[in-house]
């Protein structure tokens, strides 16, 4: 593959990263608006919700892995696909207890899927921008899980705005992402001989 193949390849790829993250951030905040609203007052809108979560972030790593070179080539996309289906699952039984449950699946939900997400920036960062923001987020979304796991353990129950805060960081950290890719696109365009 010529260098101009390989160019064309990684801008296409960078195009498809700048819509991804600007598409998780706008489901991240339309699931955040949702969960501060109707989720506070309607428990079976907030237990859609919290199903939801860990669902959509399942499909979203499969579209991203699958669009990027497939899933075989990205391992990290694969397993998160694995533990977020599974971690939907595991809500839906949780659901059926308590919200502390709940909210301790979300903890081991968020240290094992920001790791993975984690290892996916990692593996990205010499080839694309924005890797900071998204190595960032899969850090702090550990650290989150960690502390969920101690919150669940609490007398007093939690409610789905507790997710919401988490989920309301991630769709800044993808809003960062897709706004500096989409800055250094420009930058490039503009730097271009015309």
């Amino acid at each position: 593959m010529t260098k101009n193949n390989i160019d064309f390849v990684l801008s296409g790829q960078e195009q498809w990263l700048k819509i991804y993250y600007f598409l998780r951030a706008a489901v991240s905040v339309v699931w955040v608006a949702a969960a501060f609203t109707v989720g506070q007052h309607f428990p079976t809108l907030a237990a859609i919700l919290l199903v939801a979560y860990p669902a959509w972030d399942a499909a979203a790593n499969y579209l991203d892995g699958s669009r990027s070179g497939g899933l075989a080539q990205n391992r990290t996309q694969s397993i998160n696909v694995v533990v977020s289906v599974a971690t939907t699952l595991a809500v839906i039984v949780a659901l059926q207890m308590s919200m502390n449950w709940v909210l301790a699946v979300f903890g081991a939900w968020a240290i094992l899927s920001g790791l993975l997400q984690l290892g996916t920036a990692l593996r990205r960062w010499k080839s694309y921008g924005a890797q900071w923001a998204m190595v960032l987020s899969g850090a702090q979304s550990a650290l989150a899980g960690a502390f969920f796991i101690v919150q669940s353990r609490m007398l007093t129950p939690p409610s789905i705005t507790s997710v919401a805060g988490y989920a309301a960081v991630g769709a800044f950290y993808f809003l960062v992402s897709a706004v500096w890719l989409a800055v250094r696109d420009l930058r490039r365009k503009h730097a271009q001989p015309s």
